[in-house]
């Protein structure tokens, strides 16, 4: 990590300079990767291309360590003409200094500058408040500049109530109690090999074009995985690299050889809330290798076109879903509940949430769901065998962790992690007679409540649900799975989760409760 991070910095200075990639495509230009790949298998092909790109880019990027402003240091606000006037008021001072000028005409270009550069800051803000709906993402980026105090790991407390401190120390324990949340293997569930009969799909073919997009989309101002290949480099090398890419994606692809760096991540811990010594408040989001999230990226396009074919998208998810979002998860749950109430019904509303719902999802399970979904075997395969032999870090603050295993679940942070979670609950809630929305590991049930029949058909629909999370080995967080009463002449039934009774929720804290009232 430590070089990684030298290598950033060049890569900054670089960029500040106002200096080209030039030297480094031509030598990427002048390497033969056929020559280069013949007799070489999937991972000793990856292995190549990685050292010989470390070792071109090394080539072309300064050694010496140097003094740089680079883009991340300049001032959103700095213009040519603020400068000026800066180095104007400067000027003054020094005149001042050497009694070239009084006082007060000094004071005056103080105060010039000061406008200015008020005036021109204010602009800036405006501005981003103007564009927060198309560029968001700069907007929060500004904001979180300004925040004084940065969200910090730590101290931790173990299970001895023990205080952890030291950055070693606590990434330790940090990947430790990741770790302990994983389902392990269930034995006498079918992982090894699909189900379906009949002749092998036909391969999987990623064109040079669909490398070199996806390649061209990279973000260049991100962090790059455990296999020091920066986003930026890659970016840069749009025109040169993807027929090498393409090569190693395809033979990976179709002979379900996945190597090594694409199995691994560095974890870094984010702060959610509650106690920053409970590790149970930090979500693990995973930095992966860069070239392996382009891959995911072409696989994941031809996963969804393959299941919009069988027709077997679960359509009433709403999560990582094309098209749909939290809004549209909003309104079409609004108007079953809203029709219901108009009509002079009482409605119950049941919000869900799973537990680590993402690192406990478990791989057999999984994988016996992708066989009936209908997607390209050799595509099944490839994430068969990506999911086995899984390994995790927690990375904090330039301090590495021992490596774990990971046994279940899809890593935050990925591009495939979210697709495979919607698949992995598709089944639920399928004998459900209520009002089901779901959006990612978030589900809500609802139905009507006016006679305590109502409420045992709403009650078993939930005991349907709880039944899956157990055969699924996915439990539900009780704590946050609360109920809602909704209706004039509601009789506020109560549920149970199991053996957990259901919490009423803070009807002024939740957004639905003040659609459907207003």
């Amino acid at each position: 990590m430590e070089g990684l991070t030298k290598i950033n910095l060049q890569l900054e200075f670089l960029i500040s300079k106002g200096l080209t990639f030039q030297k480094l495509r031509k030598l990427v230009r002048e390497v033969d990767w056929t020559e280069e790949f013949i007799d070489l298998k999937v991972e000793e092909a990856w292995d190549y291309f990685k050292s010989k790109l470390q070792k071109l880019s090394e080539a072309c990027i300064p050694r010496k360590e140097k003094k740089f402003i680079g883009r991340s240091c300049r001032l959103s606000w700095m213009s040519k003409h603020l400068t000026e006037v800066i180095k104007k008021k400067q000027k003054a001072y020094r005149e001042w200094k050497k009694g070239g000028i009084s006082k007060e005409s000094y004071l005056i270009e103080v105060r010039t500058c000061r406008d200015k550069v008020r005036q021109a800051e204010s602009q800036v803000e405006l501005d981003l408040a103007k564009e927060i709906k198309t560029n968001s993402k700069r907007f929060y980026s500004h904001i979180n500049k300004k925040k004084t105090k940065k969200e910090e790991v730590g101290p931790l407390n173990t299970e001895d109530a023990v205080e952890v401190k030291d950055n070693l120390g606590m990434a330790q324990y940090l990947n430790k109690y990741f770790a302990s949340v994983f389902n392990k293997a269930k034995e006498g569930v079918r992982d090894n090999g699909s189900m379906r009969n009949g002749i092998e799909d036909m391969e999987v073919d990623i064109t040079i074009f669909e490398v070199e997009v996806k390649l061209k989309q990279l973000n260049g101002t991100k962090s790059g995985g455990s296999d020091n290949l920066h986003p930026r480099i890659l970016k840069e090398l749009a025109h040169e690299i993807p027929s090498p890419l393409a090569r190693i994606f395809n033979e990976s692809v179709n002979s379900g050889v996945v190597p090594y760096d694409w199995r691994i991540a560095n974890i870094v811990p984010i702060f959610k809330k509650g106690k920053k010594s409970d590790p149970g408040n930090y979500r693990p989001v995973s930095l992966t290798s860069v070239v392996y999230k382009v891959l995911e990226k072409n696989l994941k396009e031809k996963v969804v076109k393959d299941i919009e074919v069988n027709g077997k998208w679960d359509k009433i998810q709403h999560g990582f879903t094309k098209g749909r979002s939290c809004q549209t998860n909003l309104i079409s749950f609004f108007e079953k509940v809203t029709d219901s109430l108009d009509k002079g019904n009482a409605v119950d509303l049941i919000y869900l949430d799973f537990s680590k719902a993402f690192d406990t999802m478990p791989h057999g399970e999984l994988l016996v769901k992708l066989d009936k979904m209908g997607i390209n075997r050799k595509i099944e395969r490839w994430i068969r065998n990506w999911l086995k032999g899984r390994r995790q870090r927690v990375l904090l603050k330039g301090e590495l962790s021992g490596w774990r295993e990971v046994t279940s679940g899809v890593p935050q942070g990925l591009v495939l992690g979210p697709i495979l979670f919607n698949l992995s609950i598709t089944d639920l809630g399928t004998k459900s007679g209520s009002v089901l929305i779901k959006f990612a590991d978030g589900t809500k049930l609802g139905g009507i409540a006016n006679l305590e029949k109502d409420r045992d058909i709403l009650q078993e629909d939930l005991d349907d649900l709880v039944n899956w999370g157990n055969n699924n080995r996915m439990k539900f967080n009780s704590e946050k799975c609360k109920v809602m009463h909704l209706g004039i002449n509601n009789k506020n039934f109560s549920y149970k989760l199991g053996t957990h009774q259901l919490e009423v929720t803070e009807e002024e804290r939740t957004l639905e409760y003040w659609l459907i009232i207003g």
